[in-house]
């Protein structure tokens, strides 16, 4: 059972973020889990403010990652905003159980579910902020009827299944349709092949959270690669 007292503040937490956008969210990834706690350690003191974490079963996407075990285990790292990007099959039937080990939101693929608001609907009843990702193939149309569900919405700019892949340029066109069709409060996310020559399109489109990977991992200097992407993004800022 969750505790919705606990869970619930967590989510004011992320919610929070949405002032201080855009935001570059590091996925964990690409990140060394022989190191978990230091590599968690180091990207607090690089200024991160918050993390991604992506599960995959090897059913709905071609990889297999990290699951409740990873994300509790964050959990105990840091106070920093977790959320968990669901690439699973039937994620109806473990939301609770990542709310429950420490997800303040959940993103979950409509690609995956018959119908995906009354999911929606449990995650924003857990108190976590609920998320609906889409594929580069998944046409608008597909989410456009759940948008008003949403507090996030997460564009892939490459297939899910694999990081290091390069970013699909259809992803910008969609952000900034989508920017015109959510409300103020609802997060634009975008995720894969972000890095210093896509994050400011990007940006610029409407995204409000910009999922990284290999960009900051492959960097020996965690802090300045988040700075300068960061800048990247700020410059680029879309305006009403």
């Amino acid at each position: 059972m969750v505790d919705t007292h606990t869970a619930t503040p967590r989510r004011s937490q992320f919610t929070a973020l949405r002032a201080e956008s855009p935001i570059v969210v590091p996925s964990l990834l690409r990140c060394d889990f022989a190191h978990l706690a230091d590599e968690v350690h180091r990207l607090e003191d690089a200024g991160v403010q918050s993390f991604h974490l992506d599960v995959m079963d090897g059913h709905f996407v071609p990889n297999l990652t990290y699951g409740l075990t990873i994300v509790s285990t964050v959990r105990r790292l840091t106070e920093l905003p977790i959320e968990t990007h669901l690439m699973i099959a039937n994620p109806e039937q473990f939301i609770e159980q990542y709310v429950e080990a420490g997800a303040d939101a959940v993103t979950f693929h409509v690609e995956a579910v018959d119908d995906a608001r009354p999911l929606l609907a449990r995650l924003r009843s857990l108190g976590a902020v609920a998320g609906l990702a889409y594929n580069p193939d998944t046409p608008l149309a597909a989410i456009e009827g759940l948008l008003d569900a949403c507090d996030l919405v997460l564009t892939m700019s490459v297939h899910p299944g694999f990081g290091g892949q390069s970013f699909e340029e259809i992803a910008l066109t969609k952000i900034k349709q989508l920017s015109e069709l959510v409300a103020p409060e609802v997060f634009l996310e975008v995720d894969g092949g972000v890095n210093a020559e896509t994050i400011g399109r990007c940006s610029q489109a409407g995204a409000h959270l910009h999922v990284v990977g290999s960009a900051i991992f492959s960097s020996s200097d965690y802090r300045n690669t988040i700075e300068s992407l960061t800048q990247l993004a700020r410059t680029q800022v879309r305006t009403p």
